[in-house]
């Protein structure tokens, strides 16, 4: 790792540093030389009353990385932002914890230093091996319940048709496939259901000539995993279409283009029978609307007067 003595000293010193462009202007020292609309603020925390707003600090920070990507000594600025020092308990922190400095975000750089200390510690502790999957007692995995549950997994994906054709409910469903992965000796968080079927055949729970369902190239989890989502858990990358759960795409088809133009008698098409109902029952209805008092002018009130 580069010191960060050695690192400012190397971007102060470069030819082009009077040129960078979060330099202050002449004119205006309180914005950005390259950008007389841009303040130097832009580049440093928030330091005003309250929580800046979202948009304002999106802007702000776009505004400075934009400046940013077109300085002349955008590397070497970089290199010492990126530059770490360690405190008293030897733990490392970044020279410049806050702003805008190299082109990338605070939040960049601290997930650099995160990334660069987890390779170190993988790096030098020994390799961790897979542990081996430890079976169970399987006395109640032959239960009919939960034959029931594996015969329909390997059957459907979907957890509420796994349910359905198993003869249970959703949870309870859920439920067994969750055992059946700690009976099995998989693990609960990465298990998929490849995975559980194929060692419920290993073990004798399913025949060998059980026909299982492909899960694709996105592998459904065996079980609801221990974070309280009690659907499947979906892959990442896995794409998600807003759909109800078990019914299919209804068929796309082609409407058949009408030809422009009028029949020969120029009356225009025949209203199909349908229409003639529909025009009947409209007609009915206006009838049936139409006011019972007459609109034509009456002599009743004539002796009042």
């Amino acid at each position: 790792m580069t010191d960060p003595t050695t690192a400012r000293q190397d971007l102060v010193d470069d030819r082009h540093y009077k040129y960078r462009g979060c330099a202050p202007n002449e004119d205006d020292s309180t914005v950005s030389a390259a950008d007389p609309d841009v303040p130097l603020d832009a580049w440093g925390p928030y330091t005003g009353d309250g929580a800046e707003p979202q948009k304002v600090r999106i802007d702000r920070e776009k505004a400075a990385k934009a400046i940013c990507d077109r300085c002349p000594v955008l590397a070497l600025c970089r290199t010492y932002a990126n530059t770490t020092v360690a405190d008293a308990e030897g733990v490392e922190h970044l020279v410049e914890p806050e702003g805008v400095m190299g082109g990338e975000l605070a939040l960049t750089r601290h997930r650099a230093l995160i990334a660069r200390r987890h390779a170190a510690t993988v790096g030098t502790a020994p390799a961790a091996e897979e542990p081996a999957a430890v079976v169970r007692d399987l006395s109640e995995g032959r239960t009919r319940q939960k034959r029931a549950v594996l015969v329909a997994l390997a059957r459907e994906t979907d957890p509420e048709l796994v349910a359905y054709r198993a003869g249970m409910d959703l949870r309870a469903a859920n439920w067994h496939r969750s055992t059946l992965v700690t009976m099995l000796g998989l693990d609960k968080e990465r298990a998929t259901r490849d995975q559980l079927l194929a060692a419920a055949v290993d073990q004798g729970l399913l025949p060998r000539s059980t026909r299982i369902r492909p899960d694709g190239p996105w592998p459904y989890a065996a079980a609801p995993t221990t974070d309280g989502a009690r659907q499947r858990r979906i892959a990442p990358g896995r794409p998600v279409q807003l759909i109800l759960p078990g019914l299919e795409d209804m068929p796309r088809t082609r409407r058949t283009p009408v030809r422009p133009g009028r029949p020969p008698t120029g009356r225009g098409p025949a209203p199909s029978p349908r229409r003639h109902a529909g025009l009947r029952r409209l007609t009915a209805v206006r009838t049936a609307l139409q006011p019972r008092i007459p609109f034509a002018p009456t002599t009743v009130l004539e002796p009042a007067a």
